[in-house]
C-alpha cells in the first residue's frame, strides 16, 4: 500500500492473536473479547533461564536467604512468587538454616500456620525454631510436656538460650510444684550455658556461688563470674555499636566522684560511694540488650491479657523477660518493697540497674500493706 507522494508503508508482521476484537451486544454494551495469546513453534520451544537452574543451586540461595532474613516477610515474599520457589522454600535443608528473626511472628499474628511453620523448622532440626516453640508451648499454650522436650532438643545442640531457659525452669521448678525444684541441674544447666558466651547464665551463676544457691558458697569466684558477664555485655554492646557507628565514650569513663542514689530522698539512708559506670550489676549505663524474639512474644501475649497470665500469678518485672509464673509465689520478690518479683537473678540485677532503682521503696511500706510480708520467696537488691 502506498501514500500519496508514493511512498510504500513500511512492511510488518501482524499477530492476530493480539488484536483485541469489540463486539456490541443487543443494548448497545461494549464487550471486550481478547484472544489468548499462543506462542510461536519457535518461541514455546525455548526454556526460561530460572527453569534451566538446578534445584540444588536455587536450595542454596534460599538457604542463604533465610539465615539472613531480617523478618519472616522477607522470606514469605519469596514463596509467592512462584510455584517452584514455593516448593523448594519448605525443603528441610532450607527451614532448618532459617534466622531467629524468621521467627520474630506478633504475638497477635499468632495462627495455626504459624504454628505450623515453625513445627516444620523444628522438625527440620533448626534449634532456634525449637526453643521459640518451646518457650511458646510451655508458657503461653501451657503445654508442658511439648515445650521442655522442645527446648531440651535445641539444649542437646548446645543452644546457650534453651539451656538457661531450662535452668530457670529447674530453679523455680516451673510448671509442677515447690518439691519439684531442682537447685543442683539449674546450677549445672547455667555452667554450660555461661560456658558457651550466654551472658544471663554467667551472671546467674556468679549469683549461685555467691549466695551459696544450689553450690557450695564461693564469693570470690562468684564476683570473679560476675566480673566476667558484665565484661562480656560491654563487649557485646561495643561492637554492637561499633558495626552502628553509635559509639559513646561514657560507657567507658570511671567516675571518681560518689554516685548519688537515683531518688534524692534515699541519699541519707545509701551511702553514696564512687564506682565504674562499666559494670552493670554495680551502676552500668550502657544500653539494656535486645531481648530474644521468643521473650518479646511472651510479653505481648500476656500484655494482651492485662499482664496477668492467670488468677494470683505474676509476670517477671524485667521489661526483657516475659516469662510467667506457672503456679502462686514461684518467682522472688524484691525484700525491700516486695512490689516487683523475678524469676531469675540474672533479671533482678538488669532490672534493678535498668529502672527499680529509682523506684524502690522501704520494706515498711508493703509490710503495713500486706501484713504477711513472707508471700513468696525474698529477693535482695540487684546490686547486693
Amino acid at each position: 500500500m502506498r501514500t500519496r507522494r508514493g511512498i510504500s508503508y513500511p512492511r510488518a508482521h501482524v499477530c492476530l492473536d493480539d488484536i483485541v476484537f469489540e463486539r456490541r451486544d443487543l443494548a448497545g454494551d461494549n464487550m471486550a473479547c481478547r484472544k489468548r495469546r499462543r506462542l510461536s513453534p519457535g518461541i514455546a520451544g525455548k526454556r526460561d533461564f530460572f527453569d534451566v537452574l538446578p534445584d540444588d543451586l536455587v536450595i542454596s540461595i534460599l538457604s542463604k536467604l533465610s539465615s539472613t532474613a531480617a523478618c519472616s516477610s522477607d522470606f514469605a515474599n519469596v514463596l509467592i512468587v512462584c510455584k517452584r520457589l514455593n516448593s523448594l522454600a519448605v525443603r528441610p535443608l532450607v527451614l532448618s538454616k532459617a534466622s531467629p528473626k524468621m521467627f520474630a511472628i506478633k504475638a497477635k499474628s499468632w495462627s495455626e500456620s504459624a504454628h505450623r511453620f515453625l513445627k516444620n523448622c523444628a522438625d527440620a532440626g533448626n534449634v532456634e525454631a525449637c526453643y521459640t516453640l518451646g518457650m511458646i508451648l510451655f508458657y503461653c499454650l501451657e503445654n508442658r510436656g511439648s515445650g521442655a522436650s522442645l527446648m531440651a532438643k535445641a539444649a542437646i545442640s548446645s543452644h546457650a538460650p534453651a539451656l538457661y531457659s531450662l535452668a530457670v525452669i529447674q530453679f523455680n521448678g516451673s510448671g509442677g510444684s515447690k518439691n519439684d525444684k531442682d537447685l543442683r541441674a539449674g546450677v549445672a544447666l547455667c555452667a554450660r550455658a555461661a560456658f558457651l558466651g550466654h551472658i544471663d547464665a554467667l551472671r546467674e551463676l556468679g549469683h549461685c556461688l555467691q549466695d551459696g544457691y544450689g553450690v557450695r558458697q564461693n564469693v570470690a569466684k562468684g564476683r570473679r563470674f560476675l566480673v566476667q558477664a558484665n565484661a562480656r555485655e560491654l563487649a557485646t554492646v561495643l561492637s554492637s555499636a561499633a558495626a552502628s557507628n553509635n559509639f559513646t565514650r561514657s560507657w567507658l569513663t570511671w567516675s571518681p566522684h560518689p554516685i548519688p542514689h537515683p531518688n534524692p530522698r534515699h541519699n541519707h539512708r545509701h551511702q553514696a560511694v564512687p564506682g565504674c559506670p562499666l559494670l552493670s550489676d554495680f551502676g552500668c549505663n550502657v544500653p539494656a540488650p535486645e531481648a530474644h524474639p521468643s521473650s518479646k512474644f511472651l510479653a505481648e501475649w500476656f500484655g494482651a491479657r492485662g499482664g496477668v497470665p492467670g488468677p494470683g500469678l505474676r509476670l517477671c518485672s524485667h521489661v526483657g523477660c516475659g516469662r510467667p509464673e506457672t503456679r502462686k509465689h514461684e518467682f522472688r520478690r524484691c525484700s525491700v518493697c516486695g512490689a516487683v518479683n523475678y524469676c531469675s537473678r540474672a533479671c533482678q540485677a538488669l532490672d534493678w540497674k535498668l529502672r527499680h532503682k529509682a523506684e524502690c521503696a522501704p520494706v515498711e511500706r508493703w509490710l503495713d500493706e500486706e501484713g504477711d510480708g513472707g508471700a513468696g520467696n525474698g529477693a535482695g537488691h540487684g546490686n547486693d
